[in-house]
């Protein structure tokens, strides 16, 4: 099966990469300035569990797609999502599966409105992974998983197909037969921890070393899972247990990449990781102060980066 990976970042880039060097058939779509980057030294990975890799993948910009792929995994920031549908639409055809990895569940309605309910799966990646000035990808941790399914929860025989394209590629994959519930699970930990590590401005160990950092943690987790059930995707105890322990682990230095992108001054995902849920938590009546707090505090930091930018031409 032909696949096409939209984006050749920290998650893009990885699991391509890992696919491409397991023999399947990949191509690369990136915008012209990544495209000459990996034209010029190739794509890199640096991983101290997995190994490294270092390979010259086949890659193509949005003008060069000439037909149909018949999968796109599509990995970009929710901020590039509007620009990478109107790339790699020419090569969604009849039978295009879509399998995005974004964080959060607005991409869901935005890419079933476009190419109909039927061409999109679920999707749900973990990798912890970022880019360096030379453009390599460095594996922050040792987990690497993807985890795909129909959006009505059904094994299909495309999912199943998809299934056996994914297996053995150098990182764990599975079919979920509830994804949807996948993806808020994910979400609600992205959202708990993103909020609390930019609001508070540290990393978990940072926080629950000092008074009070702990409760505020698990007060985030609970405000993030209340919006989850009330619209109808409560979580597990055990889920909740688990990650209440990895929010108040003493000298834990997990952060989110939120704060990894504050740190950097780069732009963040505020619209879709806590936005969004506000919002849904918002028409059910559910309200959550600490997650709202991270809300302003990260547009504002938005909002003023876009002004600087504007003003520098």
């Amino acid at each position: 099966m032909r696949i096409l990976i939209v984006g050749a970042g920290a998650v893009g880039g990885y699991f391509g990469g890992r696919l491409a060097q397991a023999g399947r058939d990949v191509t690369f779509l990136v915008r012209p300035k990544r495209a000459q980057q990996i034209e010029a030294q190739g794509l890199r990975i640096l991983s101290p569990t997995h190994g490294d890799l270092s390979l010259r993948p086949r890659t193509i910009t949005a003008a060069q797609i000439v037909s149909p792929y018949d999968i796109i995994l599509l990995s970009v920031k929710s901020y590039d999502l509007s620009a990478a549908i109107e790339d790699f639409a020419p090569a969604v055809g009849s039978k295009t599966v879509i399998i995005p990895v974004l964080n959060g569940m607005h991409h869901i309605d935005v890419l079933t409105e476009r190419f109909g309910e039927n061409a999109v799966l679920g999707g749900v990646c973990y990798v912890s992974t970022e880019i360096d000035s030379q453009g390599s990808i460095i594996q922050l941790a040792d987990f690497q998983g993807l985890i795909y399914g129909e959006l009505h929860g059904k094994k299909t025989s495309r999912i199943e197909a998809v299934h056996q394209v994914f297996q053995g590629s150098g990182f764990d994959s599975a079919i979920s037969e509830d994804i949807l519930r996948d993806m808020w699970q994910k979400w609600v930990y992205l959202a708990s921890v993103g909020a609390i590590t930019c609001l508070l401005g540290g990393n978990i160990g940072e926080i629950v070393a000092v008074p009070g950092g702990a409760n505020l943690s698990l007060s985030a987790l609970r405000e993030s899972a209340a919006i989850a059930g009330a619209c109808g995707y409560p979580l597990s105890d055990a889920f909740l247990t688990e990650k209440s322990s990895q929010l108040t682990a003493p000298a834990s230095s997990f952060t989110s990449s939120m704060y990894r992108d504050l740190k950097e001054q780069a732009p963040v995902e505020v619209d879709s990781i806590l936005g969004d849920l506000i919002e849904r938590g918002r028409k059910h009546g559910v309200s959550a102060r600490i997650v709202q707090a991270a809300f302003v505090s990260l547009t504002i930091y938005q909002q003023r980066r876009t002004r600087a930018k504007a003003a520098r031409g």
